[in-house]
């Protein structure tokens, strides 16, 4: 089982292939949506990591995607577009999920 990634940007897509993830470039939402709907109908495919930016321009898609809580599983990455209040964001999800403050 291996991981892809659709990234709007090179410089995310080139890191996690570094990673060892395959991947490639959406720049458009509709690039988007294809580029997910062709992953998803693939076989040996665990996780798909798509970026916040693009997955803000897709919301719909990947909230119905998630909500079939089918295989692969679709999760979502900050790069450089994304939140900077990430660790906050890690933070408070710790707290409210697990107890732990940070």
């Amino acid at each position: 089982m291996r991981a892809y990634v659709i990234s709007d940007n090179l410089d995310t897509l080139t890191g996690m292939r570094l990673a060892g993830c395959d991947g490639e470039i959406a720049r458009t939402p509709d690039e988007a949506r294809q580029a997910l709907r062709s992953v998803l109908r693939r076989q040996g495919i665990a996780v798909v990591c798509l970026t916040q930016k693009l997955a803000e321009q897709i919301e719909e898609d990947v909230t119905r995607i998630k909500e079939q809580g089918s295989v692969p599983l679709l999760t979502v990455i900050p790069d450089r577009h994304g939140s900077a209040d990430m660790t906050a964001s890690i933070s408070r999800y710790l707290a409210e999920t697990v107890g732990i403050h940070i």
